[in-house]
């Protein structure tokens, strides 16, 4: 792996304040995350602060009967806005973080967060973070109230091939019915359709979208 300045230069190219970029390298450590881990669960006090490098992560909440709620994906360049949230207020998690495939991160120290925010460049990843996932929060919202389930169905997996960079999507029709809050036996009978229409081919744990993303 890249030291984590040549990671800050490729990944994250509008942090360029020079005593950000030291505070970065300084206090941050490269970790490592295997698919399925958690990079943090719901309840759990929130010690650093993700910078993703590479791999996607799947952010969900929970409702009182265990029924989990996908909110977004992270992928390279990005953080978790949630855990921001959670970590300036001083609250324990409210979101569950699971990586979706191997993940490689720079974890920050929470407790540098307030200190940073005098730094112009962190101010603006901050708040561009926060802007990008209201305007994902905004989008599922609008999907729920508005959206027949094959319509999200379809921005469900388009999304997630976005933020894993793949049209081969590594999932099963359980999960992908437990993120849209249904039953596998809706998602089986709408991803049939959607195969007879020549949008995807289905395999066994395996969706192969076609077409433009």
């Amino acid at each position: 792996m890249d030291n984590i300045a040549d990671i800050l230069a490729k990944n994250f190219p509008k942090i360029l304040d020079t005593d950000l970029v030291k505070g970065i390298i300084g206090n941050g450590k490269l970790e490592s995350i295997d698919e399925g881990d958690y990079l943090i669960d719901i309840g759990s006090p929130i010690r650093t602060i993700p910078m993703i490098v590479s791999g996607s992560v799947k952010v969900m909440r929970e409702d009182a009967d265990g029924n989990e709620l996908l909110l977004y994906y992270l992928k390279a360049g990005e953080t978790c806005a949630m855990s921001l949230t959670c970590c300036m207020e001083g609250r324990k998690s409210e979101i569950r973080a699971v990586a979706v495939d191997p993940v490689q991160m720079i974890a920050l120290p929470v407790a540098l967060m307030d200190e940073w925010m005098r730094f112009r460049d962190w101010r603006s990843f901050v708040m561009n973070t926060y802007a990008k996932r209201f305007e994902e929060l905004l989008e599922t919202i609008d999907s729920i109230a508005f959206q027949r389930m094959d319509e999200r169905l379809e921005n469900y997996l388009i999304t997630k091939a976005k933020g894993t960079e793949s049209k081969l999507l590594t999932v099963s029709h359980q999960e992908v019915a437990q993120d849209l809050n249904t039953s596998r036996e809706v998602i089986s009978r709408l991803l049939k359709q959607m195969e007879k229409r020549g949008k995807l081919k289905l395999g066994r744990g395996k969706i192969e979208l076609k077409g433009r993303l």
